[in-house]
């Protein structure tokens, strides 16, 4: 491998990188390159029961440990609070330094324009808002401007599923375990926040996690029948058939559409 690809996912709360693109993160890895995840906001009022500040503490724990079970060069926690995201001049010039610093070569967040959360719904506004400033020279001039110019992807949140598009989707079976592991370091949201985690016995060991994890949120692992086109585009019919678990992506309806020679190169696991 010659070329190092920069990976950036943006998620509005701790979590969300690692449950919709935490597959696809852990490929990148394995092929050399470097990912990173950000949360916009704390994730302060994901729990039913704990305080906020503590809560903050252990979800960025939480976070760091994902980290380490991915191989991420970082993952970064901003002080937002949880509920109070807005596409503020502010935040947009926070995230253009962000893609900038990290030199992205793809950006992967939220749909600007769906979701029933907002601060998701905001997430992917905020980066709509700053893609087109990257590359400006007066615009948050304290952050060069990088020499790439990155693609941007969405994911599928999954409150507005039947109106997105699987553009581009890979298949993580290589990776699942990993992603397994990375969601389960997130142990207040995925075992004792979700209504899911309330209403059932959380197994100890590890494979009675990985099938709790599997059934509860299928919908983040599973390939599915919108799935198949791109599959089949990417793969082949004859693999394609064979994926089992999956993460689609949206190509980004305010930046231009990657050519067929870029996805080949910004994404090289997916290949038949």
């Amino acid at each position: 491998m010659n070329e190092v690809l920069n990976v950036l996912v943006i998620g509005a709360h701790p979590d969300e990188p690692d449950i919709y693109a935490g597959g696809t993160a852990a490929l990148f890895v394995s092929m050399g390159h470097r990912v990173k995840f950000l949360s916009l906001t704390d994730g302060c009022c994901g729990h039913g029961t704990m305080d906020r500040s503590e809560l903050v503490e252990r979800r960025k724990g939480e976070a760091e440990l994902a980290k380490q079970r991915l191989g991420l060069v970082e993952y970064e926690v901003l002080d937002t609070h949880d509920g109070e995201l807005l596409p503020t001049i502010e935040m947009r010039q926070e995230v253009i330094r962000q893609i900038r610093r990290f030199q992205a070569d793809v950006v992967i967040s939220f749909h600007p324009e769906g979701g029933r959360h907002p601060d998701n719904r905001y997430a992917g506004r905020i980066v709509g808002d700053a893609a087109p400033f990257i590359h400006v020279p007066l615009t948050v001039q304290d952050t060069p401007i990088p020499a790439k110019r990155p693609i941007y992807l969405l994911m599928p949140d999954y409150s507005m599923k039947e109106r997105y598009s699987a553009d581009l989707v890979v298949d993580i079976g290589e990776a699942v375990e990993q992603k397994l592991l990375a969601c389960d370091a997130h142990a207040t949201q995925f075992y004792e926040f979700s209504s899911w985690g309330e209403e059932h016995t959380i197994p100890e060991d590890w494979e009675g996690k990985k099938q709790f994890l599997l059934a509860g949120w299928a919908s983040f692992f599973d390939a599915s029948e919108e799935m198949v086109p791109a599959l089949e585009r990417g793969y082949g019919k004859e693999r394609a058939s064979r994926v089992r678990y999956a993460e689609p992506f949206e190509f980004a309806p305010y930046a231009s559409r990657p050519t067929e020679e870029q996805l080949k190169r910004l994404f090289p696991m997916v290949r038949s």
